[in-house]
């Protein structure tokens, strides 16, 4: 334990220098004009800082894009209060009551809660981060090739459960992302696989096209599509909360906080699942059930609360064993990638200091909001009122020299605008990209981690499903992915009522 709070105050300590702080606060504010920015998204700001930090060191970098998730998460509250449009997905659940408040009037107090419960919320996730992390990394540095390739497939199959409501789909881009990493050399022979003769994908399909392609471009195409008429409520009163009304809501601020980091640290679980989790015990709770949707504050702070703390539950499982929980996240495992540093088992062995140094950012971060949500409201709102047609070429204009500016090749753009058109098309038909972006990021690991296992065991596939921790991963991924199956899980539904009602039936009954 003193070693982890040496590491931490180390941690801290290497941040409190100029060009850190400005480069978190410069990443924060970033992320929360891309939240306010109604159909933009925390994965299209990573995708996009991705590119433009490729330069930096990795420190550095890694700063800038998680404040910049942060902030794009809470930056989406402030369309939800003001537009009724949640800025991102996790903000929906509190468009009822935030809009409802603004209607009446208290706008900037909708406002403050909202800052409150996103602070609270973040807050109480990175001392879970910092609790949890080196714990579960520590368990999983037993892992081996066998095991890997168990970690690899599990993350591939959560897919499914990512983004969207068909897991058939999200399974299909999972497929398809495992598919385009295979293009290129192979990684021990060095073999040419799926290139057709052509030189230029010898060197595989690069991750900052694909990444930039899948949601920056495409998110041009379809925002440019579907043009959105927007009605600003007027602020009128003050952002700044008061400390007592904010000091009575501290059970929904624990409940909603624990909530959102379990939430997150289940794979495939996204923010808004933390929102609405929350915003349904918030509800389920309270003794003004009758307020909610129409101005609730109690559901207000927990739908901010929740969505917020399930940040750094993402960030958990994304660090310890490689398997994002979101596709910002998602985003963010490809981001450490480029950047030289490879979240999972072995990063105790790789880079132990990172993980402090990634609960020191979040921890700034978290300072970054509070400070922008309380002291820079009125020019944040002009945000609100940019032309998209102003806006969609200049994200445009990123996308292409982002692309570039990887590898200087020219094939990295035509990558970049194939990528970027596929996915416009296939997002109107209901897929998604995240899933595709995870099994291009997982590909490489599954393909190495699966060969590895075969050389060792001389061609033998038994040690993939005997060794103890891949018999654990075997039957779980197995069983995740029956459970989409009807009839497989109507048998799992009757077979837990039958458990239940015995277990019931055990229990005394009152006279």
């Amino acid at each position: 334990m003193l070693e982890g709070l040496s590491h931490l105050g180390h941690a801290w300590l290497g941040f409190m220098n100029v060009t850190s702080i400005v480069l978190g606060l410069g990443g924060a504010l970033t992320g929360i004009i891309v939240g306010c920015l109604p159909g933009l998204s925390a994965t299209l700001c990573i995708a996009l800082l991705t590119t433009m930090t490729i330069k930096l060191p990795t420190n550095d970098a890694i700063l800038i894009l998680i404040c910049s998730y942060v902030g794009t998460l809470y930056g989406g509250s402030r369309t939800a209060i003001l537009l009724n449009i949640p800025g991102t997905a996790a903000n929906a659940a509190s468009c009822a009551d935030g809009h409802a408040l603004a209607l009446q009037g208290q706008a900037g107090r909708a406002i403050g809660i909202a800052t409150s419960g996103a602070f609270t919320g973040t807050l109480f996730g990175v001392i879970c981060l910092a609790a949890f992390t080196p714990i579960l990394a520590e368990v999983a540095l037993s892992f081996g090739a066998y095991e890997f390739f168990w970690l690899a497939l599990f993350g591939v199959a959560m897919s499914g459960t990512i983004v969207g409501d068909d897991p058939v789909k999200g399974w299909l881009m999972g497929a398809l992302g495992l598919f385009v990493a295979q293009v290129g050399q192979e990684g021990l022979y060095a073999h040419d696989r799926f290139t057709f003769g052509w030189d230029q994908l010898s060197g595989g399909i690069a991750l900052i096209p694909a990444l930039v392609g899948s949601f920056g471009f495409a998110e041009v195409l379809t925002t440019l599509a579907d043009p959105v008429e927007r009605k600003l409520v007027e602020l009128r009163d003050s952002v700044l909360p008061r400390f007592r009304e904010v000091a009575q809501y501290w059970r929904t601020v624990f409940r909603s906080g624990v909530i959102g980091v379990l939430t997150g640290l289940m794979p495939g679980v996204g923010e808004d699942a933390g929102a609405w989790m929350s915003y349904a015990a918030a509800k389920a709770t309270t003794k003004e059930k009758e307020k909610f949707g129409k101005g609730s504050i109690d559901g207000l702070m927990a739908a901010e609360t929740g969505d917020m703390a399930s940040i750094p539950g993402h960030i958990i499982p994304c660090l310890a064993l490689g398997i994002p929980g979101s596709a910002p996240s998602a985003v963010l495992m490809a981001a450490m990638i480029i950047h030289g540093v490879q979240p999972g088992p072995m990063m105790m062995i790789t880079h132990p200091q990172f993980i402090y140094d990634v609960v020191a950012m979040t921890s700034m971060a978290t300072i970054s909001i509070l400070i922008f949500g309380l002291f820079l409201v009125k020019p944040l709102l002009l945000v609100l009122r940019i032309k998209r047609t102003v806006l969609m070429p200049i994200i445009f204009l990123l996308c292409t020299v982002g692309a570039f500016a990887g590898a200087s090749r020219l094939f990295d753009i035509y990558s970049m605008l194939a990528i970027g058109t596929g996915a416009f098309f296939l997002r109107r038909r209901g897929y998604q990209m995240a899933p595709f972006v995870l099994g291009l990021v997982l590909g490489g690991l599954l393909d190495k981690s699966l060969r590895r296992g075969l050389v060792l065991s001389d061609g033998n596939i038994a040690p993939f499903f005997t060794r103890p921790i891949c018999m654990g991963f075997a039957t779980v991924t197995i069983f995740v992915i029956l459970l989409y199956v009807p009839a497989f899980k109507a048998l799992v539904q009757k077979v837990t009522s039958a458990i239940g009602a015995q277990f019931k039936a055990l229990l005394p009954r009152r006279s």
